[in-house]
């Protein structure tokens, strides 16, 4: 009997020594052991690298370039509304072989048998001036027409016309699209710069959920091969009758507690894997690590600087101005639908007929051409003042939400100021927090080995060192979520002290517009 004592005791004392030899396996934050994994894992990557593959190949990013590229062209073709347009129009040729209603001389009308060929053409260079809401247009036309029946043709033509067409007193729509329109392209812009920033603060959301879920893994199964050994140690004290069968139970219901957590992250981190992999547009076939992101600059931002930033980059701002903009354009278009209005038009220029195309134009006659086209509301019932009037008070309620909007935009961007300049005493707390409950727990492992401490105890230091290690992911994350989220409100860059910029590759070799 005593020599089977001394027997486990040696046993016992063997388990403990291999145990605490192994102190070095527990998973530590800093240093990730993938000893004995590598031969699975294809890419370990970090959180730079999701962000890149993010940016580069994700379905987000390709709807933001396209995006980008529909507001080019809405521009440019913006642009071009206000350029001259040279338009040639006309029938080349038009055929006729049918019945048509002929006037008589007496007044009557008779139906006779019509065959003929005739053509026309007409080039016209048309501009439009956007701050008057003028159209001018200098054009030359040209018509024949050949009487297949009896043989005989005849030409008109105007070789040379100019003519304006003229609005007074209405809504000028060319005025105001060239004030709102510039600003819609300088918007898109902006949104593209603030999209991009978007994705990579979701793809960071996408990469730390992965992260905790990949560390409470690796804690699960670090957490598992200690209540094995713990429950060999307790397995050999019970020979010894040195251990309680409550403690015994106890330790034993922890290595079960144990095998279920390691099947709750397992399958948790295969959820979490399939949503980075299809949010980064990476291969789901691929093996996977992340690895924690500590390359963490803690500088100082200036709330009065980024304030600054923020309204010189942000398309809210263009948006604020966007909307003052509209409702003043919808107040004068009030006014002017609901009041006198007029349109003078006129042309002048030369024109001419004869029975050979050359005959219009030797000696062709003047013609000219002037109207004036009048609308006044004379009895409306109201109609046109509760227009202006809804029309007023719609651009008070706008300003009104402008001023508010901005007030709540400014203060959003001071708040998230002052969080990011917090955590730097958070992360520091945060990272001591961390050590202590690590080496806390290592020190209570080995009292257990031992016998000094009851599995309560040593559970109760299990708890802290993974609520620990959890809170410092946390902070962490905090960190890059508020780093990337103060790129999204001002679109600069703190780190470096400059303007945030992309190009888009779908737009290379395209014009750049002003």
């Amino acid at each position: 009997m005593i020599v089977k004592r001394i027997f486990l005791l040696v046993v016992a004392g063997l388990i403990s020594m291999y145990i605490i030899a192994q102190q070095n396996d527990t998973i530590v934050l800093d240093s990730i052991d993938t000893s004995g994994k590598l031969d699975t894992i294809t890419y370990r990557l970090s959180l730079r690298n999701v962000i890149d593959l993010a940016v580069s190949q994700s379905s987000a990013i390709k709807y933001a370039q396209n995006t980008n590229v529909n507001a080019y062209w809405r521009y440019k073709n913006f642009l071009t509304r206000f350029r001259p347009q040279l338009v040639l129009t006309g029938d080349l040729p038009k055929f006729e072989n049918t019945n048509s209603p002929i006037t008589q001389p007496d007044g009557s009308i008779k139906f006779q048998r019509i065959q003929r060929l005739s053509s026309s053409a007409n080039l016209a260079l048309n501009q439009n001036i956007a701050r008057t809401n003028t159209s001018i247009f200098a054009a030359t036309s040209a018509y024949g027409i050949n009487d297949i029946r009896s043989g005989d043709q005849e030409f008109s033509g105007s070789p040379f016309y100019i003519g304006f067409y003229q609005p007074i007193f209405q809504y000028n729509w060319a005025k105001w699209y060239k004030r709102t329109a510039p600003l819609e392209y300088e918007r898109s812009q902006r949104d593209y710069l603030e999209t991009i920033e978007e994705i990579s603060h979701r793809a960071t959301s996408y990469f730390f959920s992965y992260l905790r879920i990949q560390t409470n893994y690796n804690l699960a199964e670090s957490n598992l091969k200690n209540s094995m050994s713990n429950l060999d140690i307790a397995e050999v004290r019970r020979e010894l009758g040195t251990i309680s069968e409550n403690d015994y139970s106890r330790i034993r219901l922890s290595v079960l507690n144990a095998q279920k957590s390691v099947r709750n992250a397992d399958m948790d981190l295969r959820n979490a894997d399939f949503a980075l992999k299809s949010y980064i547009n990476l291969d789901q076939n691929a093996k996977i690590e992340l690895i924690i992101p500590l390359d963490m600059t803690l500088y100082h931002i200036d709330p009065d600087k980024a304030l600054k930033e923020a309204n010189e980059n942000k398309d809210d701002v263009i948006q604020f101005k966007s909307r003052l903009l509209y409702a003043e354009r919808e107040l004068e278009q009030a006014k002017r639908d609901n009041s006198l209005s007029a349109t003078l038009s006129g042309s002048y220029g030369l024109s001419n007929s004869s029975e050979v195309l050359g005959g219009v134009y030797k000696n062709p006659e003047q013609q000219q051409y002037v109207k004036l086209s009048v609308s006044i509301p004379i009895l409306d019932w109201g109609r046109s003042a509760s227009q202006v009037k809804l029309a007023e008070s719609q651009r008070e309620l706008v300003v009104y939400d402008v001023e508010r909007d901005k007030k709540d935009f400014e203060r959003r961007v001071v708040v998230q100021v002052e969080r990011f300049n917090l955590l730097k005493e958070q992360l520091k707390t945060a990272e001591e927090a961390d050590k202590v409950a690590e080496n806390g727990y290592k020190i209570a492992q080995r009292k257990f080995q031992n016998g000094e401490i009851s599995i309560t105890e040593l559970n109760i230091s299990l708890s802290d060192r993974e609520s620990a290690k959890r809170d410092y992911i946390r902070s962490i994350e905090n960190y890059w979520e508020s780093y990337f989220y103060i790129r999204i409100l001002t679109l600069y860059d703190f780190e470096f002290e400059r303007k945030i910029f992309y190009g888009n590759p779908m737009l290379e070799g395209e014009e750049k517009l002003d």
